[in-house]
């Protein structure tokens, strides 16, 4: 039966929401055909079994199939932490160089999302590591080499899909280059199409070649491509490069519309019209309702004036439609399969074969017995798309298990490097071996100052770098280093095995340092 032109315009919305249940304003727009589905933040993770039921409430209450989709890339970005089974990031399976690893990685994690009711996920990152000082991509990327990107993006791709779910390849087309995070601005990048044809493209055009379910489109304007419209709005980026010439007929969705370089510029009802305008399929609006219901609003008015077409919406809808159809989780796995031995143990595989390490000195291994070794840890500042609930003394909690510490010293980067120096004088004085975890210190420079006294100061220091690699090429002096391209759990226990000499990491880092 033909819907009517609110439910269309309905079908190419997706929200958020907060809690751990459905509200009832969620709950009633799914009996109504007012949204296509929901996605999941970390704000609506207890347990497992809790999400399962989130998801039948909202199944259970939805006029038409829904999609329910979450961020689950592994590394950084992971809404399913506590009670479910973490992986390695992808500049980490980029460093153990293993397709065929990557693969079960992506279909461990696809097995965990399908029992729960997960049918969309929004990964993998196809972005290039072009800037180290990229504020939102670091080790979300494979790393610097469009080839070896293409390739384990392929296996990514093949892993999730292989469980019933979609997969989502993004940012199209091509966030690296940027040095601007467009949750907090717009952001513009400027250089050569033949670049983006010749590095950024390719892990694309691999996605598409291995049948990706999906397109999630970023909010940056690319100069050569459209010098006015970010590419989320773009019809030349949506319909002339993504759909005529990489060939693209699937189902396109943007990055969330509630960024502030949307917000800022077009807000919710005109951003989400033009969205529609340029070809894109599904709106993602992650936070209020108030802009949930502005965008709604606006396109069912741009519809209804005849500013939009129904046969524009109807093509989106048919798009819409054949994704949930492709990927509706028909034998989904018991939901005892969550966070299983066997998922531990891989992901642990994993995060081994993607640590690096560079031995300057005898150092490593670190005698179970030595004495006076004292660990020095930054925390970290956080990210927009890092789960804030993530403690980050894990690693401490970790080498203690397996190493006796004379002291553990948890550091805020932010705070006054002089006060930190006096107090960290006298702990150097007495230790025979210092272990400096930093996060991101080229990109902070009262932690950068800091951890090189640390190295300068110290009698021996053991460098472990558990985010960006690129600390290891700016802190000078210490006697071994560990990259581990990402904090995961699974990361920071494969670095205390390396450090314990339970293993000899083969690593090879993915970018310049």
């Amino acid at each position: 039966m033909m819907k009517p032109i609110a439910e269309k315009v309905g079908q190419l919305t997706m929200v958020g929401f907060d809690g751990l249940k459905p509200p009832p304003h969620i709950l009633a727009w799914l009996a109504s055909g007012r949204i296509g589905g929901i996605y999941l933040f970390a704000r609506n993770i207890e347990s497992p079994a809790q999400v399962k039921r989130l998801i039948n409430d909202c199944r259970a209450a939805a006029k038409h199939p829904i999609l329910v989709g979450i961020d689950q890339e592994g590394g950084i970005v992971a809404r399913l932490r506590a009670g479910f089974s973490e992986s390695p990031g992808a500049m980490a399976l980029g460093a153990g160089g293993d397709c065929q690893l990557a693969e079960d990685i992506a279909y461990m994690l696809g097995r965990e999302m399908a029992a729960l009711g997960i049918n969309w996920n929004f990964a993998p990152v196809a972005d290039i590591a072009h800037q180290r000082d990229n504020p939102s991509v670091g080790t979300r990327s494979v790393g610097r080499d469009p080839r070896l990107v293409s390739e384990i993006v392929a296996a990514q791709i093949r892993g999730f899909q292989r469980t019933g779910l979609a997969a989502t390849v993004k940012h199209f087309p091509g966030l690296g280059q940027s040095v601007i995070d467009t949750h907090d601005a717009p952001a513009t990048v400027k250089g050569s199409l033949s670049r983006l044809q010749a590095e950024d493209l390719l892990p694309f055009r691999a996605a598409v070649a291995a049948g990706v379910g999906c397109v999630m489109l970023t909010h940056v304007i690319y100069d050569a491509l459209d010098s006015e419209l970010p590419a989320t709005l773009s019809p030349r980026i949506v319909n002339g490069l993504l759909r005529r010439e990489l060939g693209f007929d699937g189902a396109v969705c943007t990055d969330c519309m509630e960024m502030k370089a949307m917000t800022d510029a077009f807000g919710p009802g005109e951003s989400a019209v033009l969205t529609l305008l340029a070809g894109v399929d599904l709106a993602l609006f992650s936070h209020s309702r108030e802009a949930q219901d502005e965008a709604y609003d606006a396109v069912l008015n741009a519809a209804l004036s005849g500013r939009i077409s129904e046969e524009r919406i109807d093509l989106s809808l048919l798009r819409v439609q054949a994704l949930k159809h492709r990927f509706g989780l028909k034998n989904a796995p018991p939901l005892e399969i969550v966070g299983c031995a066997a998922h531990r143990a891989l992901a642990l595989q994993a995060a081994r074969a993607g640590t690096v390490m560079e031995k300057r000195g005898g150092a490593l291994p670190l005698n179970a017995s030595s004495k006076q070794i004292v660990l020095i840890e930054f925390s970290s500042q956080g990210s927009p798309d890092a789960d804030k609930t993530l403690t980050q003394s894990r690693f401490a909690l970790l080498l203690s298990q397996r190493i006796r510490l004379a002291s553990s010293h948890l550091i805020d980067p932010k705070a006054a490097v002089a006060s930190i120096t006096t107090e960290l004088s006298g702990v150097l004085s007495g230790a025979e071996t210092v272990i400096l975890v930093t996060r991101n210190a080229h990109m902070q420079p009262e932690q950068l100052r800091l951890a090189q006294f640390v190295c300068d100061s110290a009698r021996q220091a053991i460098l472990v770098c558990v985010r960006n690699p690129y600390d290891a090429g700016m802190i000078q002096g210490a006697d071994s280093v560990i990259c581990t391209n990402g904090d995961s759990g699974p990361s920071l226990e494969a670095a205390v095995d390396a450090i314990c000499g339970d293993f000899s990491p083969g690593g090879k880092l993915t970018v310049e340092i």
